[in-house]
């Protein structure tokens, strides 16, 4: 087993918070048209002041507009935007923007680097429950999303999100459908195993997951998943340093983006680096910086992005 564990040197910018969809456990959206979009303006002056600190990636995080909004296109033009503005200023642009139109995907294709969207979970019963209301998350939208990345060669990042009502039998076929769609486009760079902790904002006020079952979870997602497909938590949702290295021992590879907030779970803040890093140093494993994109998809890229991809690998 390696002894270095990678992380994304990560910003999050937040076109907007408004979403049509309202699952039930989200700490994220607000209703749309209830959010001020983020400006370019305001978008530049915090890309600036992160100039020569070390971040890497740029996570392009947004609430989803109605595919059918007379605003869809406003809205993607802006995403677009706000890629190609991380770009000239020297990061590298991650979108996570909810299911996207294939158009979509194959014009932002030309900004990012990587993109992603978690699958969640593919049982279809928490459309009666915690995605009641939340069209976008129908698991036949999702895997079409897998499906469309892998068409257009984008190495991309998806995952389970766990104890939203879901089964165990639910997790190990959700991983299984992700890993049938690495198997036939070779396009996913890393899953991610999301524990849902209760945050301030929710309105479901379940905790569904009990944390005792992550290591043996971690375990069977590696069995299940090929093995060039890095396995990834996110440890500021770990309660404690003994059992964050309890789940990188069962076979955990990356922590995910590092920033300054989570924007998913504003709850739990980020540890530091310098703190992550003490803490792995006890089982001997390394902490390394890594970018949004690993280094078996760099064929996949444009020469303008391949361009940037070797000026930080040359530094």
């Amino acid at each position: 087993m390696s002894s270095l564990i990678t992380y994304s040197p990560a910003y999050t910018l937040v076109p907007t918070y408004e979403c049509f969809n309202r699952c039930s456990y989200c700490n994220f959206r607000t209703d749309p048209r209830n959010d001020t979009w983020l400006s370019l303006e305001n978008a530049k002056r915090r890309l600036i002041s992160l100039q020569q600190k070390g971040v890497w990636e740029i996570l392009i995080l947004s609430g989803e507009v109605h595919p059918n909004s007379p605003r869809r296109q406003r809205w993607f033009q802006h995403i677009y935007d706000l890629c190609e503005l991380a770009l000239e200023l020297g990061f590298f642009p991650h979108t996570n923007a909810g299911p996207l139109f294939y158009e979509e995907m194959k014009q932002l294709k030309q900004v990012n680097v990587s993109m992603g969207l978690m699958l969640e979970q593919i049982t279809p019963k928490l459309l009666e429950t915690v995605h009641k209301n939340a069209p976008s998350k129908q698991p036949e939208i999702r895997l079409q999303q897998l499906a469309y990345a892998g068409e257009l060669k984008i190495p991309f990042t998806t995952g389970i999100l766990l104890g939203i009502g879901e089964t165990e039998a639910d997790w190990w076929e959700s991983l299984s459908a992700i890993a049938q769609q690495h198997q036939t486009y070779q396009h996913i760079q890393e899953v991610i195993l999301q524990p849902h902790r209760l945050g301030s904002k929710q309105s479901w006020k379940k905790d569904g997951f009990n944390l005792k079952e992550f290591p043996k979870l971690i375990q069977k997602a590696r069995e299940i998943l090929p093995s060039d497909i890095a396995i990834q938590i996110p440890p500021n949702l770990i309660p404690d340093s003994q059992f964050l290295l309890t789940c990188i021992k069962a076979g955990v590879t990356d922590l995910g983006g590092i920033g300054i907030i989570d924007e998913v779970n504003p709850d739990y803040p980020h540890l530091h680096v310098d703190s992550l890093q003490k803490i792995l140093n006890e089982e001997g494993w390394k902490l390394k910086p890594r970018l949004p994109i690993y280094p078996q998809y760099y064929h996949w890229l444009s020469p303008r992005l391949k361009s940037r991809i070797s000026y930080i690998i040359d530094e």
